[in-house]
């Protein structure tokens, strides 16, 4: 049976996602007026930097930053903001844990903070986010030089976010700054229901669809997200030698495709082209990864990539990746669950060293009768038109 190329929207990606499964416990609705915490500020394109930022007067993304109030929120008028420096929300302007700073798209409407003035540098990123305890809700943040939103503090929720078309990775995790000590990288971070493509750096090494590497602590979680037709891997928590081992990352719910090659055809040779890069430098982290996708990606679905450590890998399907979709070579990971299919493109045979019982399905170069259909919370199957089907939280999501 043929499959053809599965092309998720915009509303799937980012809007139904999250509503359909309870399993969402941290994911939170768009803030109304009447919840802001603290204060309220209004912000538009057409913006100045002194007023007052109210809906007649609204200010600027900058200046709202340097005056919202702890557990206020910003609220970012439709349109295009075209902007050339990096929006920093600095280390200490931090909300609280009872009542993040929110920043958010206004109800209904669609900001999209544009960066194509940038050029490729790593010193020009989109958003950077060194506070903690804030809500980034239903941004789109595009053309940055560097990654489109970077995440340096804590305790952060980023839900309903776009990155797209940025030279580095779309949204990343890691350290403020080289002086920063391990004790006080990126914590406990949500990202939930986002959404990141089409990022591509001009070596094809680096821009990822998102990533929590080299410099991360425990507790961040990535949730209900899609990440596909990055240059690179659509998730990558690599280790180094010099940097040492990062903290565990969970990845659930979460859909994979496509990556190594741009929504437009390119591809680049350096690129690494997985759907999920789990490690680096034979450094064991004990990564969560379960009830996840990848289909179609450029090289493996599933990688170990050189991490012997033991992950918990759980409920994932790995479909059509372009040579394994589960690649584990050493380490004592757990498998439970798994199902490995291929339908359209040919590949080699999977291998899982580890704790691998008969609960999995592994390719060993035949389909069995689960390749047809998958049930669970997150589920596949393809229609009789070849089409494939993904069905969260028991609904069905037909891109």
């Amino acid at each position: 049976m043929q499959s053809r190329p599965f092309i998720a929207s915009a509303a799937v990606l980012a809007g139904a996602l999250a509503a359909l499964s309870g399993t969402a416990a941290q994911a939170t609705s768009a803030p109304s007026r009447s919840q802001a915490a603290a204060s309220t500020l209004y912000v538009a394109p057409n913006g100045t930097d002194g007023a007052a930022g109210t809906q007649s007067a609204p200010t600027t993304l900058t200046s709202a930053i340097s005056r919202i109030a702890p557990g206020g929120t910003i609220y970012l008028r439709g349109g295009t903001y075209a902007l050339a420096k990096t929006v920093t929300v600095p280390q200490g302007q931090d909300g609280t844990a009872s009542a993040r700073t929110t920043l958010s798209a206004y109800p209904g409407e669609k900001p999209v903070l544009d960066f194509s003035a940038q050029s490729e540098s790593s010193a020009d990123r989109g958003i950077q986010l060194n506070a903690s305890y804030w809500h980034l809700y239903g941004l789109t943040v595009q053309h940055a030089g560097d990654n489109g939103i970077f995440v340096g503090g804590s305790h952060n929720v980023i839900e309903r976010t776009v990155t797209a078309y940025n030279r580095d990775t779309g949204l990343q995790l890691g350290r403020i700054s080289s002086s920063t000590p391990s004790s006080q990288w990126p914590s406990d971070n949500l990202v939930v229901s986002s959404e990141s493509h089409d990022n591509a750096d001009s070596d094809g090494e680096d821009a990822d669809g998102f990533a929590a590497k080299l410099t991360t602590g425990t507790g961040n979680v990535f949730r209900y997200d899609v990440s596909h037709h990055n240059i690179d891997d659509g998730w990558d928590l690599y280790t180094k030698t010099d940097t040492g081992a990062i903290g565990p990352v969970t990845i659930e719910y979460s859909l994979s495709y496509g990556n190594g090659t741009l929504s437009d055809g390119t591809q680049n040779a350096s690129g690494d082209r997985n759907g999920y890069k789990l490690g680096g430098d034979d450094i064991p982290v004990n990564h969560v990864v379960r009830h996840d996708i990848a289909y179609r990606n450029g090289h493996h679905g599933f990688t170990y990539n050189s991490n012997p450590g033991s992950m918990t890998v759980s409920n994932n399907v790995g479909i059509d990746n372009a040579e394994r979709n589960f690649s584990f070579d050493k380490g004592t990971s757990v498998f439970r669950d798994d199902t490995s299919c291929r339908f359209a493109v040919d590949g080699s045979n999977d291998k899982t060293v580890g704790d691998a019982d008969g609960s999995n399905q592994f390719w060993a170069g035949t389909n069995g009768s689960r390749c047809s259909s998958y049930s669970g919370a997150l589920g596949w199957s393809f229609s009789s038109s070849g089409t494939l089907v993904v069905t969260f939280g028991g609904k069905v999501v037909t891109p």
